[in-house]
Formats: C-alpha cells, sequence, structure tokens
C-alpha cells in the first residue's frame, strides 16, 4: 500500500474532487498524510484560471521535488489539460492526468487496477538532487479528518461562453450527477459527523439541465433539505441569470445558509457586454434587491476583474461605483489575466501593467470597507457559529451561516460544533465571539 500527500489548488470545486479521491484511497487501505516528505506519491489538483494560478502551480511542483525528492508526483486538473507536455517535463512528475481522465485518477495512481479498467503508466522521472525544502500548505489529509465542513461536487463542465474564460475549455459542457447521488453522498458525510456540505461545481446554477430536470438547483437543494438531517447547506458560487423566485424561497429554511456568491466581473455595461456576460449591470442591481427583500441579511459576495481590455479610467470609474452601490460583503478581485484560446485573448486595448496594479488596489481597498461594514451590523448581536479549527494563537476559528468569520478564546473544545455565540467586538478582520 502506497502513502499520498494530496494538495488542491483553485476553487472549491478542486478541493471537493480531492477529497473524493481521498475517501477512495483510504477505502482502498492506502494512507493520506499531510507532510510531503513522507509521501510516496503526490497528488496536486491544479488550476488555469488565470496565469499567477499556473505560476502556483509550477512553483508547487518544484517545492515537492525539493521536499521529497523520493516521491512521484501526479499532476490533475487544469493546468494539466492545458499544459500536459511543460508540466510531465518537471522533476518527479510520473503522471499528468488532464480533466476528462480525472475519475480514474486512483487506478493511474494505485498497482492493481479498479472497477474501470487498467492504470495508466507513469512516465518515469529521475529524483531530484535538491535537497528537501517545503513551504509548508495545507494538505487534504487534514481536510477530510476534520469533519467540519464537506465539499460536494453536483456537476462538472458549463455552457456560457464568457470570453475571458478558459473554464469551460478545459472542463467541458454541463454534466450533472444524479440527485439521489448527491443525496447520498450528503447523509454519508452527516453520518460521518459534517455539519455542513457545501454544493460545488463549475456552474452548480445549470445544474440538471444535462438530465432534463425542469427544477434544476432548486429541487436538488429541497431533495437535500427534506431528505437529510444536514444541519447546515450553503452553496457555492451561482451565476445571477440562474437565481430565481424558486430557489429564494428555499431560504425560509434557517439550514440553508445566508449566503450566496454570484459573479459580477464588472459594474460597467459597456465592459460587461465585451465580456460576453448574460446579465446587464441594471439588471444584477434589480437581482441584489430582490434578493435582499426575499432574504434580509444575506451575505452577496462577489467576483470583479479588473484592466479587462478596453477599460478606459471612465469604465474603471463606472465598475468601481456600481460595486459600492452594490454593498457587497465580499469581493474577490481579480487583474485581467489572458487565457490562451478565449477571445478576450486576442482583443486590442490592453491595460498597462501599472494601471492594471493600480486598479486592482483600489478596488480590493474598497472590498476592505464593504467587508468590514457589513460585518459590523451584527455586532451585539447573538448568532451560531460552526467551530473549525483551533489557531496557533490558541483561538478558536468559526463560521456563521452568512459566512462571518469568528474567534473566541473559550477554553472547551468547540472543534466541530455549532454553539450559540455574541459577537462582542472586532479584531483584525474577524469577529470577536464569546459562547453563550
Amino acid at each position: 500500500m502506497a502513502t499520498f500527500y494530496l494538495h488542491s489548488l483553485g476553487c472549491r470545486l478542486n478541493q471537493s474532487e480531492l477529497e473524493a479521491l481521498a475517501r477512495r484511497l483510504v477505502g482502498m487501505g492506502h494512507g493520506v498524510v499531510d507532510d510531503p516528505a513522507r509521501a510516496d506519491i503526490c497528488v496536486v489538483n491544479t488550476c488555469a484560471v488565470t496565469a499567477e494560478a499556473e505560476r502556483k502551480t509550477r512553483h508547487l511542483l518544484r517545492a515537492l521535488a525539493r521536499a521529497n525528492p523520493q516521491a512521484r508526483i501526479a499532476v490533475l486538473g487544469c493546468a494539466a489539460t492545458l499544459r500536459p507536455e511543460e508540466l510531465a517535463s518537471f522533476p518527479n512528475v510520473a503522471w499528468v492526468i488532464p480533466n476528462e481522465e480525472k475519475e480514474r485518477a486512483v487506478e493511474a495512481l494505485t498497482p492493481t487496477p479498479g472497477p474501470s479498467g487498467h492504470p495508466l503508466t507513469p512516465t518515469p522521472r529521475p529524483p531530484s538532487p535538491s535537497p528537501p525544502l517545503w513551504e509548508r500548505g495545507r494538505g487534504l489529509g487534514e481536510e477530510v479528518r476534520a469533519r467540519t465542513r464537506a465539499f460536494i461536487k453536483i456537476q462538472d463542465g458549463c455552457n456560457n461562453a464568457c470570453t475571458y474564460c478558459i473554464v469551460h475549455i478545459l472542463r467541458g459542457p454541463v454534466r450533472s450527477r444524479p440527485p439521489e447521488e448527491v443525496v447520498a453522498e450528503i447523509a454519508a458525510r452527516v453520518r460521518e459527523g459534517y455539519q455542513e456540505a457545501v454544493l460545488t461545481g463549475v456552474n452548480i446554477g445549470a445544474y440538471g439541465q444535462d438530465l432534463g430536470r425542469k427544477d434544476g438547483l432548486a429541487g436538488l437543494i429541497q431533495a437535500v433539505l427534506t431528505r437529510t438531517d444536514l444541519p447546515r447547506l450553503r452553496l457555492s458560487s451561482v451565476e445571477p441569470w440562474d437565481v430565481g423566485g424558486s430557489l429564494l424561497a428555499l431560504w425560509s429554511d434557517r439550514r440553508l445558509c445566508r449566503q450566496l456568491h454570484l459573479p459580477l466581473q464588472s459594474g460597467c455595461e459597456a465592459t460587461l457586454r465585451r465580456m460576453g456576460r448574460r446579465m446587464t449591470a441594471a439588471e444584477y442591481a434589480r437581482l441584489v434587491e430582490q434578493i435582499r427583500a426575499a432574504v434580509p441579511e444575506m451575505a452577496i459576495t462577489t467576483d470583479i476583474i479588473v484592466g479587462f481590455p478596453g477599460e478606459d479610467e471612465a469604465e474603471f470609474a463606472e465598475s468601481i461605483a456600481f460595486v459600492e452601490r452594490m454593498a457587497f460583503a465580499r469581493l474577490h478581485v481579480f487583474p485581467f489575466s489572458p487565457r490562451p484560446g478565449t477571445p478576450a485573448a486576442r482583443m486590442e486595448g490592453r491595460v498597462p501593467e501599472p494601471a492594471l496594479r493600480e486598479r486592482a488596489a483600489r478596488m480590493r481597498e474598497l472590498g476592505e470597507r464593504l467587508a468590514a461594514r457589513y460585518r459590523r451590523q451584527f455586532l451585539g448581536r447573538e448568532m451560531e457559529v460552526l467551530w473549525e479549527r483551533r489557531r496557533q494563537d490558541g483561538l478558536w476559528h468559526g463560521l456563521t451561516d452568512n459566512y462571518l468569520q469568528v474567534v473566541t478564546a473559550c477554553p472547551a473544545d468547540l472543534h466541530n460544533r455549532i454553539t450559540r455565540t455574541r459577537l462582542v467586538g472586532e479584531e483584525g478582520g474577524f469577529l470577536v465571539g464569546e459562547v453563550v
């Protein structure tokens, strides 16, 4: 039997895929460890959504080869799909497994063929002569054993064609898991002790389209809430045009976490048209108003791209003003990164690097102000917090249902417990709580 170190880069979908792989490996008798120096095989599920994500992949592969020159490395996912030959040339890389082969990863990495066929043949690589050196990250061994929040993959692929995005190219069209399979997996996680499940995918709002299911994502959520005793259910990113009244009505069940991540990408109408987005800024604003009327105190979070080709100062000013009006609870800000094969990579009007960095800094500063404004409205309130881990400074770290990060100095073991907590202060971007 082999010992595996598993590391996920990028989105929650990547993390859920690697957690599923970890469970299969453990079920077969293999070991999963948190330290790559102790592993026979290191597995990296990669991201290629930006050039920075690819850089992190290359950096991690070099670090793993230094940390354990004897271990073989398997590279999975989007970067492996985009640049297989380049990544195969890295020290110790024995497998490069693209997205279309990811379901066979266990058979590829284990010596005994699985039920789906024979394992793929690894390409031998000489061990690196470099001394061990590891910049420690968070491996999946720790995540799988934490039993606090489970990331559940409900679909893969995307049928949208946003001009900047390479994900629909690398992941293919929408493919949904059968609802009974998703419900069964969540029920199994509940039996294992998980308090929260997060539904993940490339485009979860499109769930069920390929299965001919008219109820789609709303029907799946209803099935999970009806047929399991899961304490908390959270959604990952949902495209705004996939949010309607049938979905919003489900928040009458308090187990559905009051958080919606609705990618905006830009608050400028002209920029959105060049991006190929299916919703205008005005339509987005009306949707946000509808959501807040239906679900008070909903944490609405979003993604913003700055420096898209053709974005001048006037367009950026329109975008940043719109973002401020929306009063988001959190922003994820991305400087534009041209992706090979996408229409945006061929567009004229590229924003110079200094202006790109300056706009990203201004948008992030706004995001910090908006996040602080959102969380401060809950000071003095009592809310339920799911406690995930004890930090190195001894404080417990946890999350409310609307994704407020809370810390407390409670001496009791709070791991994987949901407790009523009074929010009494703020420190370093966290709310300070007292367990009631």
